[in-house]
């Protein structure tokens, strides 16, 4: 893809992000259903802070494409965060989000999405949350390489980020005696060891994925992506 192409694509998702995020930080002060926003706001929600966390990656993706590139020069911080941030957090948590959400929608909204949201949250905003921001991270490796880290040091960083987030979730359940997701209700103490623990592996399947996808789409044309 073309630096122009590429450049645009960077800042049109920025720019979404943001107009997202507006939306959806906006109805803090709407009729919301009881518990939702009880301590922590939307910042509990994993849903939420993959927005930003999306937001922060295409800002830096479009401040970085502002940056000359000269002939031999070194990669600088800028691009090294980004690949960072986009490789280890980015994908792995942006898919997790549309898998996850939709798989336990499918079963049972109730469970993460109970119906009484539908009148905070209009169609086009539960798409734009859940299903859009799988595409746009897929679209980002068709855009441009990303450098992944050594698959021990990604790992080890995506699983600390993972414990620290299902921290803050138990956390707000044993400060305010509510779930961030109405699923997590259903298990024992052992249950839920055993599914934080299942969505750390998925994190770490997904984390490998999209080395996986980065490798497949760009390591012929550029030798130094190579797996590590």
């Amino acid at each position: 893809m073309t630096g122009t192409l590429k450049k645009l694509y960077h800042i049109v998702a920025f720019g979404w992000y943001i107009f997202v995020i507006q939306s959806v930080y906006a109805k803090r002060n709407s009729d919301i259903p009881p518990g939702m926003f009880v301590y922590g706001g939307p910042w509990k929600y994993l849903t939420f802070l993959n927005l930003v966390l999306q937001l922060v990656f295409f800002g830096l993706a479009s401040v970085n494409d502002l940056k000359p590139v000269g002939k031999g020069s070194k990669m600088s911080l800028l691009c090294l965060s980004k690949d960072l941030l986009f490789s280890v957090f980015a994908f792995p948590v942006g898919m997790f989000v549309v898998l996850l959400f939709w798989l336990i929608f499918t079963y049972d909204r109730q469970l993460v999405y109970p119906a009484s949201m539908d009148r905070l949250f209009p169609p086009w905003m539960n798409h734009a949350m859940h299903s859009l921001v799988l595409p746009i991270v897929f679209g980002e490796i068709l855009v441009e390489p990303h450098i992944y880290p050594k698959i021990k040091n990604g790992l080890a960083a995506l699983g600390f980020v993972t414990a620290a987030y299902l921290g803050w979730v138990v956390w707000v359940y044993l400060t305010v005696g509510i779930w961030v997701y109405p699923i997590l209700g259903m298990f024992s103490s052992s249950g839920l060891t055993i599914f934080f623990f299942f969505n750390m592996l998925v994190m770490a399947l997904l984390y490998l994925l999209g080395q996986t996808l980065n490798h497949e789409v760009w390591g012929k044309k550029h030798p130094k992506f190579t797996r590590t």
